[in-house]
């Protein structure tokens, strides 16, 4: 009796099919992350460091407005990405469905994810203007006196943030209508001949089976609420006063002091954030699919 040949278990491609990803990988990030985490622990300048230990990072933990950039950060990261997942499923719901030049609504909801971050931010800066802004001389015209969009300490991040949910609801619409499209058809026909209303078939069909795509953009949308930067410094430079400061643009104030390896240490401080943050977030929306 002939005894059938054994599977290899692992993977069915060779090893050096991936050395380039392997490469690229460690090029662009491995050694990087290497260097920050090296330069973190010294005071270096463009030519030369010096090994001074942990001493950035507990100097960046004491730096006065760091509460208040952290609370700024989680509380700008978890508006934009809420705000990303409801209206970008509202979105992709309303571009799926039966409307007339779907199409060129579809672009026109994807079109800012396509300008650039700054470009947004100093076209908005310029509409938010206090006096000479196009958004106020409109409230103006109707008889409301607008407010200070960014000169207001109170009113600064959320206008920042309300831009940020412009900018990105495009990808998150995007995102959902994939997920809503894979949807069976043959489910919603199902639930129509049972009598279900089109509340139960949203509740009982589509929030489920949308869940990867919810997990998706709610988990970018989250990471890049909290190392956003751009937007905020073309807009606010983190003003007024310390009002709509985030982590990240307190480290690159540092940098522009010339406190490279202060600047360097928060860095790495907003890596551990992050990851520390979206490890649980990950790990429940795994937990939900596998519920499923």
């Amino acid at each position: 009796m002939t005894k059938r040949p054994q599977k290899k278990s692992g993977s069915p491609y060779p090893f050096w099919f991936f050395l380039p990803a392997g490469l690229i990988y460690g090029v662009l990030f491995l050694v990087p992350t290497v260097a920050s985490l090296y330069f973190s622990l010294t005071r270096w300048s463009l030519f030369n460091s010096t090994f001074i230990g942990f001493e950035n990072f507990l100097s960046f933990v004491q730096e006065p407005f760091l509460l208040k950039g952290l609370i700024n950060t989680v509380i700008f990261a978890v508006s934009t990405a809420v705000l990303k997942t409801i209206i970008g499923l509202s979105l992709g719901i309303l571009l799926t469905s039966n409307i007339r030049m779907r199409g060129l609504l579809r672009t026109i909801a994807f079109f800012p994810v396509l300008v650039s971050t700054v470009g947004i931010g100093i076209t908005f800066a310029v509409m938010m203007h206090p006096t000479r802004g196009i958004i106020n001389v409109s409230l103006e015209l109707i008889g409301i006196d607008g407010p200070g969009w960014l000169t207001n300490p109170t009113l600064a991040l959320y206008s920042v943030a309300f831009v940020e949910v412009w900018r990105g609801v495009g990808l998150a619409s995007v995102i959902f209508i994939a997920g809503l499209v894979s949807i069976p058809r043959d489910y919603y026909e199902a639930a129509r001949i049972d009598g279900a209303t089109k509340w139960q078939q949203f509740k009982r069909i589509t929030l489920p089976l949308v869940q990867p795509a919810t997990a998706t953009v709610m988990i970018l949308s989250f990471v890049y609420g909290l190392r956003s930067f751009e937007l905020i410094w073309t807009m606010t430079k983190g003003g007024p006063g310390f009002s709509s400061d985030v982590i990240a643009s307190i480290i690159y104030k540092q940098y522009q002091a010339g406190f490279y390896g202060l600047s360097t240490a928060g860095n790495v401080i907003l890596f551990i954030l992050i990851a520390v943050m979206v490890m649980p977030l990950v790990a429940y929306f795994n937990r939900r699919e596998v519920d499923l």
